[in-house]
């Protein structure tokens, strides 16, 4: 199996496909914005042209309103890809930067057990700076680790401890599943210079609003079956060209939003490929 994972705008989709089509692979999507099929430029996906290149599995396979598509579930989905495509004689060919979906599906997940809807409805419905109070009472050493503006990762450590009794860090010492004993592991993690990386990022959130990133938020935001706090509407571009169609900014500061929200993610995913080692440190490029 191979992988190609790194930075968003480090060229991972044109290296799978000249591989895929080297190799006779087949691409499987590892980046958690690409699997919803309601933002194919504002994400990145890769085109109608460059999927009839080679067989790609997972991207635009998860409906916006599917609040609750994971980490976890994606690994499973993975799972079955990889397996199928080694069925058939294909190289499985994981490409994406989305670290914590390669990691899960490497090297397993914690077992957390499933946690009672009231609880996690409760949580979720409180502002996260009572949350993360709550959370430092409950577990002081995990609330310390979290900034205390990350809703989603302080809402998950506070839903686990009260719902187990055992805070998040103690479960996800234990991990269960993983492929990595499974499979025959090589690839590449693309690591460009980060003046590069900026660099491609502006050019490419320029050329989104202008290839139809602004119609796709419109039409999300038109949908009206969104549940409050879908993932797909905390997606990199989302805010601010909602913004601009409401008229509260200018299509510039919307651009200029844009751009600086991918380049603080970029650095975050630079910083922690750089960091992992998922494929050992003589395959960073």
């Amino acid at each position: 199996m191979a992988l190609i994972a790194g930075p968003t705008a480090s060229g991972k989709s044109a290296r799978a496909i000249e591989l895929a089509e080297e190799q006779g692979g087949t691409i499987i999507n590892a980046d958690s914005a690409q699997v919803y099929r309601d933002l194919r430029v504002l994400t990145a996906r890769p085109s109608v042209e460059e999927e009839a290149r080679a067989p790609h599995l997972l991207f635009g396979h998860v409906d916006a309103a599917d609040a609750d598509y994971s980490a976890a579930r994606w690994a499973a989905d993975a799972t079955e890809a990889v397996a199928a495509t080694l069925a058939e004689g294909r190289l499985p060919i994981l490409v994406g930067g989305t670290g914590l979906y390669l990691a899960t599906l490497l090297d397993g997940i914690a077992p957390v057990p499933p946690i009672d809807p009231a609880i996690r409805q409760q949580v979720r419905a409180m502002p996260v700076a009572e949350a993360h109070a709550a959370l430092a009472q409950l577990d002081p050493v995990g609330a310390a680790r979290l900034h205390v503006n990350d809703t989603t990762r302080i809402a998950r450590a506070l839903e686990v401890v009260r719902a187990t009794g055992c805070p998040l860090a103690d479960w996800q010492r234990l991990r269960v599943g993983g492929i990595r004993d499974t499979v025959t592991l090589t690839g590449t993690i693309l690591l460009p210079s980060r003046d590069q990386l900026f660099t491609a990022i502006d050019r490419r959130s320029a050329f989104m609003l202008d290839a139809g990133a602004v119609e796709e938020v419109a039409a999300l935001l038109g949908r009206g079956d969104l549940p409050e706090g879908a993932p797909i509407c905390r997606a990199i571009g989302v805010p601010p060209l909602a913004a601009w169609l409401a008229d509260r900014c200018s299509r510039e500061e919307a651009l200029a939003q844009l751009q600086l929200d991918t380049r603080r993610y970029a650095k975050r995913q630079y910083t922690w490929f750089r960091n992992q080692h998922l494929l050992g440190p003589d395959h960073q490029k």
